[in-house]
């Protein structure tokens, strides 16, 4: 796990020093070691986490004569089984990396050769003899990868914070994203926060000619996945199968490896899976508040001790969740309000005393259709989407309605500013004989899956150079979950099928048979009323909000009974604020876990 930026110009050498002001700006994601490439008119930077090929896997990774140079963020899963077959075709390997089977498998088949890669990943490979750049990233996008494509060069990189620093000018705010943020937590799609910085759709490539033409293309989509046929107790024996075969290609490390264990399903599976076959006693971490009566942390230790782990639970104060929200905002760094930023950057943070490898349950609602939003009622759904058309009645709500009217500013008003447009465009591009569940899995996995829980795992993990593994979103895995029939995903009103008949031979009944529960972050003890009179006060003089939000709405807003849709956008103002102090106005600080958010902004 590592970052990664560079450039390639119309015409000159780029200049070290600003890509390693970019690599400076990602060592939090690679602190064991980083390098710097220039050959020609490209550039590459890298800072690496090493955990393959602990002494050998410096990047960026030169072949031996010289054509090509590679970085890559993420793993490459099935590394082995391709590095035996590129050998057996006569290439020769310098290091025991498990990035090095991508320039092989490059240069051997061209961009067919994506295909064949299992794993989470973003890479850049330099062909100096082509004067060829491509850039690509991994079918779902777990790994992260923003371009900008300039008049005279293209600028990638693994977060925000370093692209910015390796343009000429500072970008603008986008509306369309800024409206997407306030009233869905967060934007998603191709265009980012700033305009003219794009991300690199999920399963795509993008290549630069030496004639500095762009050409970009899909190398995988969901949507081609064809129906499964059978009964429940077929696919849970292909499941098994699958998830055997996937968990053991993911537990492929040279360091030890532990598990963020909440009190759900998913991460109780993958350590019922992992535990039989692991050499040493796993480090398992949970993380509950002192107002919190659902039971979650309770549930993890139960199966904690099943288990026998070596487990930690933390529980966080009012003040460590406050003194978080600076953190949040740097962290982030794609602009995004999800209040579970917080706890995971704790629980980050400590397992990294620890470890460099945590495997994450993130992935099997979305895969199997856990979330009660896949099971509304048929007039329910008429009735949504005759209100809001466009997406069968699936995400029609803002999330901070009775508040944007009292602060939204004239730019923000827009008519063609809609903040429902991704989830549009993405439920319009499903197959039309889908069916409603098939649909809103899908809009969700190319939406909020890669542009909102997966920016929270990466972003919150790689913040304290810790890679987090999500075995659940490895596409075999996915495309099987989508392909299933809804009878066989759903029994009743309880979705996950498939992966309760799994469990059912490896977990307590009582724990499979637990009642749902989102992960409820008390963001209250927060936005105290003695919080926000002061929040509204900062809030109101802070020239990038108040050049997009009313300042007089936002004393009214300060003022308003306590109400969801109220902190919502409270909370979003203040990461605005706070966002826009740590990567526009004055890029570079590094905030620490206990930090007064009034003070920074």
């Amino acid at each position: 796990m590592c970052g990664i930026a560079g450039v390639i110009q119309a015409r000159g050498r780029p200049q070290l020093a600003g890509l390693e002001r970019a690599a400076g700006l990602l060592r939090h994601r690679g602190p064991d070691d980083s390098g710097v490439y220039a050959q020609g008119r490209a550039g590459l930077a890298h800072t690496r986490l090493s955990i393959i090929d602990l002494d050998g896997g410096h990047q960026p990774i030169i072949s031996p004569d010289g054509r090509y140079a590679l970085i890559v963020n993420g793993e490459i899963y099935n590394y082995r089984e391709l590095r035996e077959t590129l050998i057996q075709s006569g290439c020769r390997f310098a290091t025991n990396s498990d990035s090095e089977v991508i320039l092989h498998l490059v240069a051997t088949q061209g961009v067919a050769g994506l295909t064949r890669l299992n794993g989470m990943f973003a890479f850049a490979l330099f062909d100096r003899d082509d004067d060829t750049l491509l850039v690509c990233r991994d079918r779902l996008g777990i790994k992260p990868l923003f371009v900008a494509r300039l008049p005279d060069q293209l600028v990638f990189a693994s977060e925000l914070k370093a692209l910015i620093a390796l343009l000429p000018h500072r970008p603008d705010v986008s509306p369309q994203a800024l409206v997407e943020f306030c009233h869905n937590q967060f934007n998603t799609g191709r265009h980012t926060i700033l305009e003219g910085v794009e991300r690199l759709p999920p399963g795509h490539y993008l290549q630069v000619g030496p004639d500095n033409r762009i050409h970009e293309s899909p190398y995988w989509a969901l949507r081609e996945v064809s129906p499964w046929h059978g009964s429940l107790d077929e696919a849970g024996e292909a499941f098994e199968a699958l998830f055997t075969q996937v968990l053991s290609e993911h537990q492929r490390a040279d360091v030890p490896y532990g598990l963020f264990l909440s009190g759900g399903l998913d991460s109780a599976s993958i350590l019922a899976s992992l535990s039989p076959v692991t050499q040493y006693r796993l480090r398992t971490y949970s993380v509950g508040f002192a107002s919190d009566t659902s039971g979650e942390v309770e549930a993890a230790e139960v199966i904690a001790r099943q288990f026998d782990t070596d487990h930690t639970t933390l529980m966080l104060s009012p003040g460590a969740l406050r003194g978080r929200t600076v953190q949040n905002a740097w962290a982030c760094d794609d602009l995004m309000r999800d209040y579970a930023v917080l706890p995971t950057l704790a629980m980050s943070e400590r397992a990294a005393q620890d470890l460099k490898v945590v495997f994450t349950g993130e992935g099997g609602d979305e895969v199997f259709a856990g979330y009660g939003r896949y099971r509304q009622h048929a007039p329910v759904r008429w009735l949504k989407n005759l209100i809001h058309p466009g997406t069968g009645g699936f995400r029609t709500r803002s999330q901070v309605a009775s508040s944007w009217n009292t602060v939204a500013g004239p730019r923000l008003r827009d008519p063609a500013v809609d903040f429902r447009r991704p989830f549009t465009t993405a439920w319009r591009s499903a197959p039309p004989d889908w069916s409603y569940l098939r649909k809103s899995q899908y809009t969700d996995i190319e939406t909020a899956l890669p542009d909102n829980l997966l920016v929270k795992v990466d972003r919150a993990t790689m913040a304290f150079g810790l890679e987090a593994r999500v075995p659940l979103l490895d596409h075999r895995i996915v495309e099987f979950g989508l392909a299933l029939p809804d009878s066989v995903k759903m029994r009743g009103k309880v979705g996950k099928a498939p992966l309760r008949w799994w469990a059912a031979r490896h977990l307590p009944s009582a724990h499979i048979n637990r009642k749902k529960r989102g992960f409820h972050v008390p963001t209250g003890v927060i936005l105290t009323d003695q919080f926000v009179r002061a929040l509204g006060q900062k809030l109101r003089h802070h020239p990038t909000v108040t050049e997009w939000f009313s300042a007089p709405g936002i004393d009214r807003l300060a003022r308003s009974v306590p109400s969801p849709h109220r902190n919502r956008m409270l909370w979003s103002l203040m990461q605005f604020g706070l966002w826009s102090n740590l990567l526009i106005e004055n890029p570079g600080r590094t905030p620490s876990s206990d930090e007064d958010p009034l003070a920074w902004l």
